[in-house]
Formats: structure tokens, sequence, C-alpha cells
């Protein structure tokens, strides 16, 4: 009589789906960061895990930190399941305010600002750590943006032109606005991380402060963006938005230089028509 297979004889075991939260976290942030990656997200658990691991392949010395707002999916979980350090907020914090949050709570020297929504490799998140490690106050994405659009888009317009009143023309459509981007924590102080929140605000406090502001390496941001549907058609409030901060931006400028920003009036004589 033939023995039967022991497979067989095994009882049938259902296998379990892994919890995220209750697995061990795949990577560990680390105790005494040198660089602080940031990383503002609302429901982004398509691309989270992702998000994360490049982060952690940036530096051997860093920490992670998502800041989950306004999230109804899993995003949450899974970044803790990756070895992110979460801050959660419930209600969504706005566009760009995350990054202020996740400054406050950064623990390294050295602050590395992307998004939760796209997955941009470690290869090019290092040149803006690295530009900041050798000196570099402010490393912006080098990114102009689509300027053979017609017509060329209102923020692609603002970035540009906020750059020259700042006598910044070679920054081209160079950004805080974009990711990704990198700050010293001495530079992040000096602009103050409340500025964070508006980016336009503090690319002119940064150029006003004399701070070193370079465009170090160029990703492609604009092709990588999820794209969002919108209800109802109409302007698009979030381009409303970033005018709005690049207006804060030249508002600045001109309480602090004058009414022309600094740009001279020449021979001008205005006093002789009143």
């Amino acid at each position: 009589m033939r023995k039967r297979s022991r497979l067989r004889r095994r009882p049938h075991r259902h296998r379990k789906r892994r919890n995220p939260s209750s697995s061990k976290p795949r990577y560990h942030n680390h105790p005494h960061p040198i660089v602080s990656v940031i990383i503002p997200a609302m429901n982004e658990s398509r691309t989270i895990q992702g998000a994360v691991a490049e982060a952690f392949a940036v530096h051997p010395c860093s920490e992670v930190i998502v800041v989950a707002n306004g999230c109804t999916d899993a995003t949450a979980a899974l970044a803790k399941a990756m070895g992110a350090r979460v801050l959660e907020f419930e209600a969504p914090l706005g566009h760009d305010v995350p990054r202020r949050y996740g400054a406050e709570a950064a623990k390294g020297d050295i602050l590395l600002f992307t998004d939760g929504d796209m997955v941009i490799p470690a290869e090019d998140l290092r040149p803006y750590v690295s530009a900041v490690f050798h000196g570099v106050d402010v490393a912006l994405n080098g990114y102009p943006g689509p300027r053979k659009q017609r017509p060329v888009h209102p923020v692609v317009l603002a970035k540009h032109v906020l750059n020259v009143m700042l006598a910044r023309p070679d920054l081209g459509g160079a950004s805080l606005t974009a990711v990704p981007h990198a700050l010293s924590w001495r530079a992040a102080r000096a602009i103050g991380l409340d500025a964070l929140g508006t980016p336009p605000l503090a690319q002119a406090a940064a150029v006003m402060l004399g701070l070193d502001i370079k465009a170090v390496h160029t990703v492609a941001v604009g092709r990588m963006n999820r794209k969002r549907r919108r209800p109802g058609s109409g302007d698009d409030p979030l381009t409303a938005l970033v005018a709005g901060d690049h207006l804060e931006a030249v508002g600045l400028l001109t309480d602090s230089l004058g009414s022309r920003g600094g740009f001279p009036d020449l021979n001008r004589l205005r006093d002789k028509l009143r």
C-alpha cells in the first residue's frame, strides 16, 4: 500500500495578510541625522512607499519625515511601515504648509524637500544634499517649466518674473515652489520656518538676506506630477493660490526696497508734476 504524501496530511494553513502597522519597519531613521527628508503627503498610498524608500537611500545618516495631512487612505500606515516618522494631521494643511511642520520637527543639518505624489530616484535627490553639504545655502531644482507652451502657464511666468525682480535672472524659473530642493538648517532658520509654507516668499527672503542660492540639478517634475481631477471647470484655484504667493514675495521686496523694488527711476522729474 502506497504511503500518503506528507503534504496531504498537513493541515491547511490560511495565509494572513500583513498589516502594515504590525510589521517591522523596512528602514530606520538615524538617531543623529545629517539629512532630514521632508515629504508632504495627502492620499498618496500609490506612491508613498516608493518615495520613502528613495528618501532613505539619499544618505546613510538620514531621517525621513512624512507629513500626512487630510489623508483618508493608508498613506500614514504605509509610511510608518517603511520606517518613516509620520506627523499626522486630520485636516488638510493646505498647499506647501506641511513643509513648515516637517522642518520644525527635523533634526538634520540639511533639509531636503520632496513630495509624496511622485517617486524621485535617490540619484536625483543627492545633488541637492551634496550642494548644501559643500556650502550652498539654498539648492534649487533648475526645472524651468514648460516655456514653449502657448499661452505660458501663469505659474511659470510668475517664477521667472520674480527671479528678475530679485535681480537673479540667472535662476530662470528655478523656485522653492518646485521640489526637490534643499536648505541648510542655518538658512531655514534665517529665512524663518513660517515662510517655508509660502515658497516664493521664502525665496525672496533668502535673496534679500544674501544667502548662496543655486540651481544645482534639474528634475522635470512637471512630467512626474500625478494629474488630479478637479470638479467643475474654470480657473484652477491652485494657480491662483501660487500666483498670490508670488505677490506676497513682491510685497516683501517693495516694502524693503521701495515701490520699484530697487530698480532705478533714472532721471524722471516726477516732483515737477505736482
